[in-house]
């Protein structure tokens, strides 16, 4: 079992930056690839990124490419995703993942889940 606990999440105004956090406690965190999704409500969840075990590898959707950010620090077990030039249309529900084969744009393929943690852009 992995158990995984997003914070920093909040209200910021279109053009601010906030850096999320993914605590996991359980067994080992750096066996796993770690994914970010979002969610906003009356849609399917949505892929961010994911970072590789060791973080040399990393993945974005194309809607935030070049603005945000997943690192991780293994020797925390925390995975962050640094967010910046922020707009409306990234305001949800950010969950962090973990999967333990391989990194996946697929929630489905992903193991164990956070409870999410709520980001809202205004304009």
């Amino acid at each position: 079992q992995l158990q995984l606990v997003e914070s920093g999440g909040g209200w910021v105004q279109a053009g601010d930056s906030l850096r999320l956090s993914c605590a996991a406690s359980g067994r080992s965190f750096s066996s796993y690839f770690m994914g970010w999704f979002r969610q906003t409500p009356g849609k399917e969840r949505e892929f961010v990124a994911f970072i590789s075990w060791s973080g040399s590898s990393t993945i974005y959707a194309d809607s935030v490419k070049g603005r945000f950010f997943i690192s991780r620090d293994n020797a925390k077990n925390t995975v962050y995703l640094q967010m910046n030039s922020l707009k409306p249309k990234d305001t949800g529900v950010y969950y962090c993942a973990a999967e333990s084969t391989y990194g996946s744009r697929r929630p489905q393929a992903y193991e164990y889940w956070g409870q999410g943690t709520q980001v809202t852009v205004s304009s």
